[in-house]
């Protein structure tokens, strides 16, 4: 029964409490399977209440997808302060990146799995924060590459982040599935990876595949 005290909770605690039930089903079912009895079960709410505050299934996981972003975003954004070398902040990116992934693996398989294979418009809001996050580095590697002569050009700087992310994604999809791995052994296996080679690349030297 609910008591006088939970139904007098503020309204931005009662929405935590649905979203964090909301990502638990819908990592555990998928968005189809996913019942908004379950969630509002786990919730311990009422499903009208559910309803009358996050709207329906389909608003709810795109809330669902917003939170989580935002969440991961900061996580990654609070690590990158004050003045550091684009090595370190692309360290310490990798380590909160892969840490947040480590410590909340159900958001990460509704951000990365079910959204994405949900298509639109889910998949939409997952690329509008992707593209965020490759834009961030390549603004990140543009920074670096600034001193360097000849150094890459912008299309190779837009490429090059688009690789680094994707990396970091494949490498946090295997964390999401390895509950025992390290993240932080994760983030300097991927730091040496990529960092030797594009640290490299940012000088604008270039391998040439040989000739027929």
């Amino acid at each position: 029964m609910t008591t006088t005290k939970s139904r007098r909770l503020p309204r931005a605690v009662r929405e935590r409490q649905m979203l964090d039930a909301a990502v638990a089903v819908f990592a555990e079912h998928g968005y189809h399977a996913a019942s908004m009895d379950e969630i509002a079960e786990r919730a311990g709410i009422s499903k009208p209440m559910v309803y009358a505050y996050l709207g329906t299934k389909e608003e709810l996981f795109v809330a669902c997808i917003n939170r989580e972003s935002e969440l991961l975003m900061t996580a990654v954004a609070e690590r990158i302060v004050g003045d550091m070398d684009p090595d370190e902040r692309l360290w310490q990116g990798l380590r909160a990146f892969l840490g947040f992934v480590a410590a909340h693996r159900d958001a990460w398989i509704v951000l990365y799995r079910q959204a994405r294979s949900q298509g639109v418009p889910f998949a939409q809001e997952v690329e509008a924060s992707r593209t965020r996050v490759v834009d961030a580095v390549a603004a990140l590697l543009g920074g670096a590459a600034e001193s360097m002569e000849p150094g890459p050009v912008r299309g190779d700087l837009a490429a090059m982040a688009t690789a680094l992310v994707g990396a970091g994604e494949a490498l946090a999809d295997w964390i999401a599935d390895h509950p025992d791995a390290d993240p932080e052994a994760a983030a300097a296996r991927l730091m040496n990876l990529v960092w030797l080679g594009f640290g490299t690349l940012l000088t604008g030297a270039r391998w040439t595949p040989p000739s027929d």
